[in-house]
């Protein structure tokens, strides 16, 4: 049968043709679905999945595992952007959605990022930045969206993973791909990913993210003390986990990842401008990172005025130069000659051995009014730490979503870090801290809490304001506040220091591995800038509480980490050492001005009169002598003062709300006489002793007449007459008394 043009056959062959030639042509850009399954060695899979979702974005992916699915996408510019470094950011957004929620602020909608976002978008950013490489100039946003959670696993670790198969399936030039784990320990025991349950019994809680040939890109975590052995083994374990995940993402790549884009060649200073700039400035940079007498800010004098002069003669000499690649150009030469004086002399710019710390000093006590207080000086790097003791009512309550997550309700102790501009001999904007400052603290927190007693009464505020800067500021945030934690009077389990190891290595490019390199303990703020990794390890004399690891390049090698883990043990024990010589233990002798806490008994049927009507009395007592009343059970009462003198006064008033005469036994039958206290328009309110609440004597019970008003029979307040009790109703539990039985008798 001849098939003829317009006829609904041949529209149709022709539609179909069509479909094929759509499916086919988004086969072969990568778009079709497609998803791949990591299996941990402990059974717990991680399932990686593209081409359903964001089908414009550069890159998707969606990891899952259990019930919690997290989505991340990444778009890039195709130009490359005016600033000198990798202009990446990272969004990580909690949705409410996710969580069968509705959010609880007045709009009912997601707002500004929390804290946790904040971080959680941190760990993911430090994961992903060593591995683009160093031409890449390009904007970059990775948005990473819960599109489901089922507070079973947590979907930190996911976002990273998604993260990383995104940026690999995109055209994106990155050296990866990478894979996280988290790592936890129970009864010495290791655990892979472990649920939000294990993780609150677990002792480790520690994220790793690693590349292929067991490179260590991104360490962040906390532990309750556990031993350097144990964590090196943490470490190692995780490591290998992690090439599974690789291995997988490696595989999606091969099949349906885009071929990555051709970069603009970037421009590049001449071998002339170069050799000038080496030859004008090399003397004289070495001359000052050699003499060991500067300090910080007589260093980066002498330094910017060498900028200064050899950019001038370059400037004369080479008029046509570009004098941005120029300075870009002083500053490798810098970086450079910095980097061999360490591997010649093995003395670093402030005449220290590569093991040597700078000179420490600490007080505490500082001033009579604070609950406690500690200032802790590292070479030009101060800060000063204060603690702020208060009721369980100042405890931090978080937001719903965070604790489906993190299974954290409360929070009875927390640090706030500020670093205002003045540390660096700067000005700037003093203002709501930005996510630095933020991460720092969280940091310096995770070092601190497992020393915390589970049982405190009082709510914790530490506070940690940097007053010099030169590197290391989170590390010395962890000395002072267990300095100041001490001098509170807080019984913490041990004391806790922390310190940063710096490294500087020479790395083959073509080889893509490292040749030789040094470790620094007691890291500069210009050996973190022109070094190679900033690995802040906290902990006490027991064990590492936190540690977090920022590797500037593709990856580090396990031997590194385990002896870079080592020196910071031998660092932190030293630290310790010196801060035992101003403050051992905890100070027992009580400061005048500490809180105080007091159960208090109060039986059921006194409540009403301590807590009075809509809690009244709690309110008055406040007001007056600062002094706050929770209930923490049916008849436990909690007492918190703000000092002794205040408690003793409350105890008092409370006393007196509380002391009422002894409420007779009523017999049911009984007659009483009772004594009216207002006449209303049903009837007259009564009393039948002293210190009682009214009851009703209602109209119809006043006579055996019917009654319209009492003032009918002449009542008055202050009459008095007989009634029979006849018990309580047993719905609304009122006294049932009546005159009329009595007045029938008598007739």
């Amino acid at each position: 049968m001849p098939i003829f043009r317009g006829s609904r056959v041949f529209r149709w062959i022709i539609l179909q043709q069509r479909c094929t030639k759509v499916v086919a042509r988004r086969a072969s850009n990568g778009v079709k679905p497609a998803e791949a399954t990591v299996n941990f060695s402990n059974g717990r899979n991680l399932t990686l999945s593209t081409g359903q979702y964001a089908r414009l974005a550069d890159g998707c992916a969606v990891g899952t595992v259990g019930d919690t699915s997290v989505i991340v996408t990444v778009v890039s510019k195709t130009k490359p952007s005016s600033s000198s470094f990798l202009p990446l950011v990272v969004d990580y957004r909690q949705k409410s959605a996710a969580a069968g929620r509705i959010p609880t602020n007045f709009f009912r909608r997601e707002l500004g990022p929390s804290e946790r976002e904040i971080l959680t978008a941190r760990l993911i950013d430090r994961s992903l930045r060593p591995l683009f490489t160093d031409n890449y100039y390009y904007d970059t946003q990775v948005v990473c969206s819960m599109l489901a959670v089922d507070g079973i696993n947590n979907p930190d670790v996911i976002a990273i993973n998604a993260a990383s198969t995104a940026l690999s399936l995109s055209d994106i030039p990155w050296n990866g791909p990478i894979g996280a784990v988290r790592m936890g320990m129970i009864d010495s025991e290791l655990l892979i990913n472990p649920t939000r349950k294990e993780l609150q019994e677990s002792k480790l809680n520690l994220v790793i993210s690693a590349t292929k040939r067991n490179l260590v890109v991104m360490l962040e975590g906390n532990a309750d003390g556990i031993m350097l052995q144990d964590l090196q083994k943490a470490i190692k374990v995780g490591t290998k986990e992690a090439q599974h995940v690789v291995s997988e993402i490696e595989n999606l790549q091969k099949h349906f990842g885009k071929p990555k884009r051709a970069l603009e060649a970037a421009p590049v200073l001449s071998e002339a401008i170069t050799e000038a700039l080496r030859s004008l400035s090399e003397m004289r940079v070495k001359e000052v990172l050699q003499n060991y007498s500067l300090d910080k800010i007589a260093r980066d004098v002498a330094l910017a005025e060498i900028r200064t002069n050899a950019l001038e003669k370059i400037r004369s000499s080479f008029p046509d130069a570009d004098q941005n690649l120029v300075n870009d150009g002083y500053s490798a030469v810098v970086k450079n000659i910095f980097r061999e004086l360490i591997f010649d002399t093995d003395i670093r710019c402030d005449g220290r051995n590569l093991d040597e710390l700078r000179n420490i000093s600490c007080k505490v006590d500082l001033y009579k009014p604070l609950h406690g207080s500690a200032v802790f000086t590292r070479g030009q790097t101060q800060v000063l730490c204060t603690v702020t003791l208060d009721s369980h009512e100042s405890a931090m309550r978080l937001d719903p979503l965070s604790v489906v997550t993190s299974g954290v309700k409360e929070k009875n102790f927390f640090l706030h870090y500020e670093f205002p501009p003045f540390a660096t001999k700067e000005t700037g904007r003093i203002g709501p801290i930005g996510r630095r400052e933020m991460g720092h603290g969280a940091l310096a927190e995770k070092g601190l809490f497992p020393t915390i007693p589970s049982e405190f009464p009082f709510t914790i505020r530490l506070t940690s304001e940097v007053l010099e800067s030169n590197g290391s500021s989170s590390m010395a945030s962890v000395c002072g506040g267990s300095l100041a934690l001490m001098d509170a009077g807080v019984p913490v389990t041990s004391p806790a220091a922390g310190v940063a190891i710096g490294l500087v290595t020479k790395y083959d490019k073509e080889q893509k591995n490292i040749t030789d390199f040094r470790l620094l303990t007691d890291l500069l703020g210009i050996e973190d800038y022109m070094g190679d990794l900033d690995f802040k390890i906290a902990g006490n004399m027991k064990g590492v509480t936190a540690l977090q690891a920022d590797i500037k390049i593709p990856g580090l090698p396990l031997k590194i980490v385990m002896e870079a883990l080592q020196k910071a043990a031998d660092a932190k024990r030293k630290i310790l050492q010196i801060m035992n010589q101003c403050i051992q233990q905890p100070r027992t002798e009580k400061k005048d001005n500490w809180p105080v806490v007091e159960d208090l008994e109060v039986e059921p049927h006194k409540r009403a009169k301590l807590l009075g009507v809509g809690g009244i009395n709690l309110k008055k007592l406040f007001a007056e002598t600062g002094v706050q009343v929770s209930q923490m059970e049916d008849t436990t009462f909690q007492i918190f003062a703000p000092n002794q003198a205040a408690l003793e006064e409350a105890k008092e008033i409370i006393q007196k709300y509380l002391t009422t005469e002894r409420v007779p036994a009523l017999e049911f039958g009984e007659i009483y006489k009772a004594t009216i206290v207002e006449v209303r328009d049903i009837g007259v309110m009564v009393t039948l002793y002293a210190g009682m609440p009214p009851a009703l004597l209602h109209n119809s019970q006043l006579d055996t007449r019917k009654v319209g008003h009492p003032s009918a029979l002449g009542l008055e307040v202050g009459q008095e007459l007989q009634v029979k009790y006849f018990g309580r109703d047993p719905v609304s539990g009122l006294m049932r008394l009546s005159r009329k039985v009595l007045v029938a008798a008598r007739l």
